[in-house]
């Protein structure tokens, strides 16, 4: 009889714990954070402005499950008022380079991806 063997992670498997990594790395803001600290360390209402459109409450999950899974560091001073600085970590810097090449892809394939959704729209506006 053969014996299973274990298998490393697998994110196409439903209970992969890299499911919810790549969720949190790949979500909208997740990828706009960590393409904004790849630049350098802001502080909260610097990192809000530099990711344009981003709510308050957004802001502060968002950092609080990247920080979560190891990827951004809070340092606190303890000063007054308040001051907390944001970096990445290591594994913030790698999983920051990966993203942010592909919103730099992104960026320079708006113009393809702009023709094939008109291309598609035309093409379903004919279908009977």
């Amino acid at each position: 009889m053969a014996v299973a063997q274990p298998v490393g992670p697998d994110v196409n498997s439903p209970i992969c714990p890299s499911r919810s990594i790549l969720e949190h790395v790949t979500s909208r803001w997740g990828v706009l954070v960590l393409a904004a600290l790849a630049e350098r360390t802001y502080r909260f209402s610097e990192l809000r402005r530099a990711v344009g459109g981003v709510s308050e409450k957004m802001l502060a999950q968002t950092l609080q499950t990247l920080e979560r899974d190891g990827l951004v560091h809070r340092d606190a001073h303890p000063v007054i008022p308040p001051r907390v600085d944001y970096s990445l970590t290591p594994l913030g810097q790698e999983a920051a380079g990966l993203v942010h090449s592909l919103a730099r892809w992104t960026e320079g394939r708006v113009p393809e991806v702009e023709a094939a959704r008109v291309a598609y729209d035309v093409r379903r506006a004919q279908v009977p």
